[in-house]
């Protein structure tokens, strides 16, 4: 949960659960307002010897073309890096001053900055904040009644929502996997809740719907700690580098994005009933990274991505979205980091961070709005090639030059997502962000699966024979032929990964096989069509798609049954 300093004039409402804010008189205020400015500062992030913080101003004086605002802490808190704003620091006392690109702050405007700092012991609010000089906190004498009490912290985040606590089973899905022969052996898993239209929050064809996904979450909660997955899916001209699942919402339609999709959202997870939840979100898969590899002048690119770049509308839905659903207390947001099939090459791994990061300073976010990052989401991607590394040679030739690897920097999503990681924090996010792996579909099991390396007659044969991923190529991603489950869903696996994930729910499918007209906005994609021969995606390889598949979302249950019978770990 967020901490926050609050001291507010009682003509002003705090609403439950909404940020705190320190109130500062202006002597070049115009007009007759008692509170002319504010300074919202909260605590977004905390684990034991740091946090992150967000600070907000809101001016209704005069307009300013440059500002600063100063606070000094009580303990031994440092600032240690920040974004928006030019921080320094000289012993307790903290200056943030505006950057070149945000010193506007007209009247009724708001700027807003964030920062990363350490601590021991006790991590207290700032009692004082100024802006330009001005105290905050103080009354200009107007006659506004007293402040009211400040109802004081909420208490941090966790680092980790995933550490002690249970997952939510969603029981649609768990019907559906009872109903299918040895489907009870998995049906007590925790998958990700797809909120992939605006219909979807209310319930689609008499479903479950978003407050009655949260009610039974309370249900299953019990005494301890759950946490409840949800899939933020909906963004404006939606995958537009594929069909499969193009969405409702047209390319310019981001007001409707947010008031009509993002709002009611947020509203919901923001009711106090809810509040004991954690609740993951994982923000707009293949939006972004579509933003770097699927636009002009990359030879992938398409028409539908290049007006996304342009009208920027995926990079402004997803900083709505995490700035307005971020600012519930209980809720952790996970970007869409793709896979290392995807972003793993040179040109593609460092940009992709800087798009996520655009993102999340964009539209009111910031980056203590993200939690972390999720990759493979809906994916196949191997998560621990045993058999070969990277830094492997044959012959005198590395792995990276064989045809399946390409040059990636990655072999498999383990080591791209630790390392996605690391990138991010160099470029700024939190040191504490974690990342989610999608090992849902990733499994790789049954008699294909190698034992052992490939044989050293070459590296395309070394590599061939030793990978534990079955696919033609490791750019097929629709109903893929082979897969099996993957590593069940846990926290804290491995070094910097929060936790292994099922957010794509084994058995629905990814995509129609052939056309088939339907009223929730997706399309036929030909990389769901086995008959396909590819194209520079799949470097024109066969799709590797099952045949007689329905819409993405909808029961696929000869998918279903493949993923358990190759299941890796093996299903007893």
């Amino acid at each position: 949960m967020s901490r926050t300093r609050t001291a507010m004039l009682a003509a002003l409402t705090l609403v439950a659960g909404a940020s705190g804010t320190a109130l500062a008189a202006d002597p070049d205020a115009i007009g007759p307002a008692a509170v002319p400015c504010t300074v919202d500062y909260k605590v977004q992030n905390q684990w034991d010897t740091g946090f992150t913080a967000a600070v907000t101003v809101t001016n209704q004086g005069s307009a300013r073309s440059n500002w600063s605002v100063k606070w000094s802490y009580a303990g031994n808190q440092k600032v240690t890096s920040g974004w928006n704003a030019r921080i320094s620091q000289s012993g307790a006392a903290v200056t943030a001053a505006n950057e070149t690109y945000n010193g506007a702050l007209a009247t009724g405007g708001s700027v807003s900055f964030g920062f990363q700092g350490s601590y021991s012991g006790t991590n207290a609010i700032p009692a004082t904040f100024t802006l330009d000089g001005v105290t905050c906190n103080v009354d200009d004498g107007s006659g506004g009644p007293t402040d009211p009490p400040d109802p004081g912290p909420t208490g941090p985040k966790v680092d980790n929502p995933y550490s002690g606590a249970k997952v939510y089973v969603n029981p649609e899905w768990s019907a559906h996997a009872a109903a299918e022969p040895g489907g009870s052996r998995i049906s007590n898993q925790p998958t990700g809740v797809w909120l992939d239209r605006t219909a979807a929050i209310n319930g689609v064809n008499g479903g479950m719907g978003l407050r009655a996904h949260l009610d039974e979450a309370l249900k299953q909660k019990g005494s301890g700690e759950l946490v409840v997955q949800l899939v933020i899916y909906n963004l404006p001209g939606r995958d537009c580098s594929a069909l499969a699942s193009n969405g409702e919402l047209g390319p310019t339609e981001i007001d409707k994005y947010k008031t009509q999709y993002i709002d009611p959202i947020a509203a919901i997870l923001a009711d106090p009933k809810y509040a004991s939840l954690r609740i993951v979100n994982t923000v707009e898969l293949d939006s972004l990274p579509n933003l770097v590899t699927n636009v002009t002048p990359r030879p992938t690119a398409t028409p539908n991505c290049d007006t996304m770049k342009a009208n920027g509308n995926y990079t402004k839905g997803v900083g709505y979205a995490l700035g307005k659903l971020g600012d519930v207390p209980n809720v952790y947001n996970y970007v869409d980091a793709g896979h290392h099939g995807w972003l793993g090459w040179d040109d593609n791994f460092s940009a992709t961070v800087q798009t996520l990061k655009q993102a999340a300073t964009a539209e009111g976010a910031t980056v203590g709005d993200v939690a972390g990052f999720i990759t493979n989401t809906a994916n196949y991607s191997a998560l621990k090639e045993q058999y070969f590394t990277i830094s492997d040679s044959v012959n005198g030739k590395s792995v990276r030059e064989s045809k399946w690897v390409d040059w990636n920097r990655y072999v498999d999503e383990l080591s791209y997502a630790q390392a996605f990681r690391q990138e991010a924090v160099s470029q700024g996010f939190p040191s504490g962000v974690g990342m989610l792996i999608d090992t849902s579909r990733n499994g790789w099991g049954g008699s294909a699966r190698p034992t052992g390396p490939g044989a050293t007659t070459d590296v395309d044969t070394y590599v061939s024979g030793g990978r534990i991923d079955r696919r033609i190529h490791v750019g097929n991603w629709c109903n893929q032929s082979g897969a099996g489950l993957g590593e069940r869903p846990q926290a804290n696996p491995a070094t910097g990964i929060d936790a292994y994930v099922w957010m794509k729910p084994p058995g629905e499918s990814d995509g129609a096989s052939s056309a088939i007209p339907n009223d929730e906005g997706k399309g036929f994609d030909r990389m769901c069509d086995p008959t396909y021969t590819g194209n520079p995606r799949n470097n024109n390889n066969m799709s590797g798609a099952l045949p007689n598949s329905p819409l993405s979302g909808h029961w696929f249950s000869a998918q279903f049954q493949q993923l358990m019978q190759n299941a890796y770990p093996p299903l007893s």
